[in-house]
């Protein structure tokens, strides 16, 4: 009987996490990327009724830098135990309660800020959690938070790169992207740490894409890394999808690199099991915008047509979202290589056209018009007459639509500015998707954000030759917040609102089996207006997830709130206010007791965000409480 158990516990520990269950058991829920949990518990009747249930003390993220603010972590859960990355720790949680289980504290450096991964195990080694340490990707026991000794050097490898996130495990593979030198993904035995693929994201001499650098400029170009949080996988093919961001070492300026510049801000197909590309899909040609693919795809299975079409929904900071048959790459409602504006910086080859999708429209503001820009009625009298001056300081604004190229100036000369929609940070941005396959519609926050300014000669001795610049430095938003000539005004907090009329942050459901918008609703409040200017929306970083029972849960603005949606109409049935925002993906799981919970980071400190003092940053958790009967079906926010 022993052995035969043994033999069953064998089995049973090779098989992927459970996703059937009430666990989440990965950063995105499955592979596929939905976030789509089947939990019913907590519905459109009774959300309203949803209170704190208990928090978990995260600590400031002392490697997090000033743009990309604080935790933005995910926990999952796995057989009825959460896990955990704090600060300084990585901890086993017991998910009704939040009382630790096992703790193991990281003495050089700290965890990822963003996701851990469960790996089940095989015959001969325990089930084991991994979590990114810059460089290091180390594996602890699941059940004890030990090391594991099995993998690489005592528990842990060098990935060769730093990667900030999560590993995409598919069978005993661990799939890693790249947030720095020298860019890619790779892939590695979960079992004992050994490197199973690499690929290079810039091609080499001899590969094809390597003509889209003229000039041979793929030469030493260690950019365009795949910093998306996680990938997400197509099991059933054995396919992996991964996004890719600009290339550099510039943003907004490329005649070091003529062409397209293949594979940056592309998605690229891979073998899962070899890194082989299968196909790619350009976003962006020759970025001059920082337009980065910044998470990946959502896959599902829709009727087109009278026929099932295997679909991926990607969206980009460009604003858009591309359609794409998930095994052959083509466009599943049409995109358009259409004309767009050419640069004027001297020596900048910048591509004649841009693919631009023929459905779904923009989910973002991709153009400007001089009367967008916001009034008193919509806001206040000061913050209209702020920006009414920026236009006028900036010398005026130029807008050809999308992908407006911007302007080339010579230093300390005057003249008029590029505003650019979407700005640097979208449009949507590394949130990503969700999806609830039953409607078929996935879900997206984005922005309406600009950037102004133009591009000019960089002072001597500059890693590059050309920079770009405005009125208020080189990170330059349209918002009301005056700017450091150092850094420009990216620091703008709570009180940077922006300066053309809202909504500024919206929530988007898009139909993908007809490619049509269902609702746009916006997302985020600003409590120091008026009742009836207050629903602005806000600008936001972090993305949805949704449940069986027709609900969107979503963070994200920095405005302090949590909020669930209705998955079918975009109506607003429950938020509550947050000691930080919540800059991050939630979750969803069922507890030990039987009761489904939902679970957000609010950890803030971005440059979305005001400065707040340590010790708010929490894991905060929400359940109905015990007893809830016939709850009202009206939008309640708690306090």
């Amino acid at each position: 009987m022993a052995i035969a158990l043994t033999l069953i516990t064998a089995v049973t520990a090779q098989k992927p996490p459970s996703t059937a269950s009430g666990d989440w058991p990965m950063y995105n829920y499955d592979l596929a990327g939905t976030r789509h949990s089947p939990l019913t518990q907590i519905n459109t009747s009774n959300v309203g009724a949803l209170a704190p249930a208990w928090s978990y003390k995260l600590g400031r993220d002392r490697t997090a830098g000033t743009i990309s603010g604080g935790s933005e972590y995910t926990p999952i859960v796995v057989a009825g135990v959460m896990y955990v990355a704090a600060s300084d720790r990585v901890v086993a949680l017991e998910p009704d309660t939040g009382a630790e289980i096992w703790r193991h504290t990281l003495t050089n450096g700290a965890p990822s800020r963003r996701g851990v991964t469960y790996w089940p195990g095989s015959a001969d080694a325990p089930a084991r959690i991994f979590v990114t340490s810059e460089r290091r990707l180390i594996a602890l026991n699941a059940r004890t938070g030990e090391p594991a000794a099995a993998f690489g050097n005592g528990g842990e490898i060098d990935m060769v790169a730093p990667y900030n996130s999560a590993p995409t495990l598919y069978k005993n593979l661990l799939i890693v992207g790249t947030n720095g030198s020298p860019g890619g993904v790779r892939a590695f035995d979960a079992r004992n740490g050994a490197k199973i693929w690499d690929f290079h994201s810039v091609p080499a001499a001899g590969e094809a894409a390597a003509g889209t650098w003229k000039n041979d400029s793929w030469k030493d170009r260690p950019n365009t890394y795949s910093w998306a949080f996680s990938q997400t996988l197509d099991a059933v093919r054995g396919i992996v999808y991964v996004a890719v961001e600009a290339p550099g070492p510039s943003d907004y300026w490329g005649a070091d690199r003529p062409g397209d510049n293949l594979y940056g801000n592309s998605l690229l197909a891979l073998d899962a099991a070899t890194g082989k590309l299968q196909w790619h899909f350009q976003t962006v040609h020759h970025d001059l915008w920082d337009y980065d693919l910044p998470s990946p795809p959502s896959l599902l299975d829709v009727r087109i047509g009278g026929q099932v079409v295997p679909i991926l929904a990607q969206t980009s900071k460009t604003g858009y979202m591309y359609v794409l048959n998930r095994v052959t790459g083509k466009p599943v409602f049409g995109i358009e290589e259409r004309r767009v504006g050419r640069s004027d910086v001297p020596n900048e080859q910048s591509s004649p056209t841009q693919p631009i999708p023929v459905k779904p429209p923009p989910l973002a503001r991709v153009g400007f018009k001089a009367d967008d820009i916001v009034r008193a009625t919509d806001t206040t009298a000061e913050h209209a007459a702020f920006c009414g001056a920026l236009m006028e300081r900036s010398g005026g604004f130029d807008n050809d639509g999308p992908f407006t190229p911007y302007v080339f100036r010579d230093a300390g000369a005057s003249g008029r500015s590029t505003i650019l929609f979407p700005g640097s940070i979208g449009g949507a941005n590394w949130g990503g998707t969700a999806a609830d396959p039953g409607l078929g519609y996935v879900f997206v926050n984005t922005n309406d954000e600009a950037s102004i300014g133009w591009v000019e000669r960089s002072p001597a001795g500059a890693r590059v030759p050309f920079r770009r610049n405005s009125i208020v430095g080189p990170t330059s938003r349209f918002q009301w917040a005056e700017g450091d000539p150092r850094t420009g005004n990216i620091m703008g907090g709570e009180r940077g609102w922006l300066c053309q009329r809202p909504p500024w942050g919206n929530l988007v459901a898009v139909n993908v089996r007809t490619g049509d918008i269902a609702w746009k609703v916006p997302l985020g409040v600003t409590d120091e207006l008026p009742e009836g200017k207050k629903n602005t929306g806000r600008l936001n970083l972090g993305g949805p997830i949704t449940t069986a029972s027709g609900l969107v849960f979503i963070g994200a603005t920095n405005d302090k709130r949590f909020r669930a949606f209705d998955a079918k109409s975009g109506r607003e049935l429950w938020t509550t206010r947050l000691a930080m925002s919540a800059h991050a993906v939630p979750m969803t799981y069922l507890g030990r007791n039987g009761k489904q919970y939902v679970a957000i980071t609010a950890s803030g400190a971005s440059a979305l965000d005001d400065p707040m003092p340590e010790g708010a940053e929490a894991l905060v958790v929400f359940a109905l409480p015990s007893g809830t009967e016939n709850p009202s079906n009206e939008k309640r926010e708690t306090r």
